[in-house]
């Protein structure tokens, strides 16, 4: 069987640098997943960029959320988490940037599904979401 496939849903405004921190440093752990960059490379409508995303979305095993300090005004993202929800696409978030237990949360996203940025957590997390929502 493949590695579960991971959709990144970060703040492009404040976050994109830890996006691609995150995705580099994932090849190089023993987590058993594949990040694909699925970042628009270009300005597009909003309704394709949502039809678009949403597709790509469907094609993944997780959501994983970057949670940085200024998640909670992306609006991006709380698209990303009500896809998610919508697709019974399992997810979980990361704290970045400085983010923590006391930082604002996107809307869907519960606080208890969000953990520190180690490989160790976030192994078990990625095995936790493969036996949840659609991967059941």
């Amino acid at each position: 069987m493949s590695e579960p496939r991971a959709f990144i849903s970060f703040d492009f405004d404040h976050d994109e640098d830890q996006k691609v921190l995150f995705a580099g440093q994932s090849k190089n752990s023993s987590t058993p997943f594949t990040i694909q960059d699925w970042s628009a490379k270009e300005a597009m409508a909003q309704s394709r960029w949502e039809a678009i995303v949403e597709d790509k979305m469907k094609r993944s095993n997780m959501v994983i959320v970057l949670v940085g300090k200024y998640m909670a005004s992306a609006t991006g993202v709380s698209k990303e988490i009500e896809m998610a929800v919508r697709n019974n696409v399992p997810m979980f978030g990361v704290y970045i940037s400085g983010a923590n237990s006391l930082s604002n949360l996107p809307n869907g996203l519960a606080r208890n599904r969000v953990i520190g940025w180690t490989w160790d957590g976030i192994s078990k997390a990625v095995a936790q979401m493969m036996n949840e929502g659609k991967n059941r």
